[in-house]
């Protein structure tokens, strides 16, 4: 039994193979089965940062900052360098928190799709060792790069620019976290091997990248509430994608070995 790192390696030699089609289908039958569930949990949790933001922005600025021209003024001023970096490890502080969460969503979907019993606290799954950790670096660490060089490239006066560099943090490591989660690599190992994985098949995970995005923001349409329940459809694309590249002898129960099954 190859180790997952083995198999980064053999991918490194070799490259390997993907369908977009047999992902998409996967990923959609995944997605029916927690959309309800992860739904309600993202509504609940949204309501509950609502109440949070609301507060803490009343406690710092007062009821003025629901004023139309604080909102304004707030988006215009102009950071100084100080205020970017502070801004920066904030951004990414706050990221690394919520990305064991974010992992958890994918454990919902490794549940679902093995048939196995979900609730609330499996997405609380990775708020323990040696996961949490993991998670938090390749979060904070990807979250100061990513932030860093969009402030630097937007000073620039060139827009858009950085919104771009960001995307393209986002799409070569787009299997970090589960690389962690499933594959129990250390957070930098997890973001070299995203990079390895999707520079060998860059144009077949990118359609699967922009085809998760769009999937997830499908909702929005639906006066907004919608994107609640469509959101996690980026999740399960991610799943899918994951197992559809690692083979059956490394995750037994992968969506890659249903795959096999019913499509050859």
């Amino acid at each position: 039994m190859k180790s997952t790192l083995e198999q980064i390696e053999d991918i490194k030699r070799d490259g390997y193979s993907i369908d977009f089609s047999t992902v998409f289908t996967y990923a959609f039958e995944n997605y029916k089965k927690i959309a309800l569930y992860s739904g309600l949990i993202i509504l609940v949790f949204s309501f509950l940062a609502f109440i949070v933001i609301m507060g803490l922005a009343t406690l710092f600025y007062g009821l003025q900052a629901f004023s139309e021209d604080f909102i304004k003024n707030f988006e215009s001023q102009k950071l100084t360098y100080i205020e970017q970096v502070v801004s920066t490890v904030a951004i990414a502080v706050v990221t690394a928190i919520f990305a064991p969460l974010g992992a958890g969503f994918l454990k919902m979907a490794d549940c679902a799709d093995k048939d196995e019993e979900f609730n609330v606290s499996t997405i609380f799954t990775y708020y323990k060792a040696p996961y949490f950790f993991q998670l938090f670096s390749l979060a904070f660490l990807l979250a100061v790069v990513s932030t860093g060089i969009s402030y630097v490239l937007d000073s620039t006066g060139i827009m858009f620019l950085g919104g771009g560099v960001s995307i393209m943090i986002s799409f070569f490591t787009y299997f970090s976290i589960p690389l962690v989660v499933f594959g129990n690599l250390k957070a930098i190992d997890a973001i070299k091997s995203s990079i390895i994985i999707v520079s060998k098949n860059p144009l077949i995970i990118f359609a699967l990248f922009v085809i998760g995005f769009l999937g997830s923001f499908v909702g929005f349409f639906a006066c907004c509430v919608g994107l609640l329940f469509t959101i996690i459809f980026n999740t399960s694309v991610t799943y899918a994608a994951y197992f559809s590249i690692f083979t059956e002898e490394e995750q037994p129960d992968s969506i890659d070995s249903i795959g096999k099954s019913d499509f050859e």
